[in-house]
C-alpha cells in the first residue's frame, strides 16, 4: 500500500473519530506536519456554544416575579399593539446589570424608543417600540432566550 493511501485512510479514521465524538474541529501536529480537519455540524444534535459579550444578568426571584404579575396585570387583549422579537437571541431589557431597564408597565412610548437589547451572534441589537402608547405588558423576563416573531411587549395604543 503506498503512503498516500495509509494517510487518507488516517485521515477518514480521524473523521470517523470526529464523527463519533461529536467533534467539529482538529488540529494534530507533528513535527511539521500539520492536518486541519473540520466537518459540518448539520446532524450535530447539540446546539453550538454561545459566548455572549455582555455577562447574562439571570433574573433575580423578583424580577421573575415581578414579570409574571406584569403580564397578569395586562388587560385581557384589548386592541393592545404586540412588539415583536425581530430576530432570535437573548432579551435584555437594560442595558447593563446595574442600569434602570428601558421600559416598564405603563412607561409612555414613542416609535423610536428603545424599549429592550437583543444580544444575537454577540451583536447588542436595540429594538424599537415602532408605535406609540403605553406598555401594557413586559412578555418575557430579562436575559431569556427569545425567537423570531416572539411577542415581547404589549402596548396600549393612544
Amino acid at each position: 500500500m503506498s503512503q498516500k493511501d495509509s494517510d487518507l485512510d488516517r485521515i477518514k479514521q480521524i473523521l470517523q473519530l470526529m464523527k463519533d465524538n461529536n467533534l467539529a474541529e482538529v488540529e494534530i501536529s507533528h513535527g511539521d506536519d500539520k492536518i486541519f480537519l473540520k466537518r459540518a455540524q448539520a446532524e450535530s444534535p447539540v446546539p453550538p456554544i454561545a459566548v455572549p459579550v455582555m455577562a447574562p444578568m439571570a433574573p433575580a426571584a423578583s424580577a421573575v416575579s415581578s414579570a409574571v404579575e406584569q403580564k397578569a396585570a395586562a388587560p385581557p387583549a384589548q386592541n393592545l399593539i404586540e412588539v415583536k422579537s425581530p430576530l432570535v437571541g437573548t432579551f435584555y431589557a437594560q442595558a447593563s446589570p446595574d442600569s434602570e431597564p428601558f421600559v416598564e408597565v405603563g412607561a409612555r412610548v414613542e416609535p423610536q424608543t428603545v424599549v429592550c437589547i437583543i444580544e444575537a451572534m454577540k451583536v447588542m441589537n436595540e429594538i424599537k417600540a415602532e408605535t406609540t402608547g403605553t406598555i401594557a405588558a413586559v412578555c418575557v423576563a430579562n436575559g431569556q432566550a427569545v425567537e423570531y416573531g416572539q411577542v415581547l411587549f404589549k402596548v396600549k395604543p393612544d
